[in-house]
């Protein structure tokens, strides 16, 4: 298993976290949102999921990823 912390624009309250995390969970990886921070750290299958798609689940939900690291 893999993690990545990304820094995302947009998010503000509790139903911005549920939105992303359910995005996640989706595509088959695990999130955990900070909204103090305005980061998400995602757990992820390496093999089956790729970063590209984890960034992509986060803005289509309509929040923009603004680096990773």
């Amino acid at each position: 298993m893999q993690t990545i912390t990304l820094h995302v624009k947009g998010m503000s309250c509790g139903h911005c976290a549920n939105a992303i995390q359910q995005a996640l969970t989706e595509i088959g990886a695990k999130g955990q949102v900070n909204l103090e921070q305005a980061v998400v750290s995602a757990t992820y299958e390496e093999s089956k999921i790729s970063v590209s798609a984890i960034k992509e689940a986060i803005e289509e939900q309509g929040y923009e990823v603004v680096s990773a690291g």
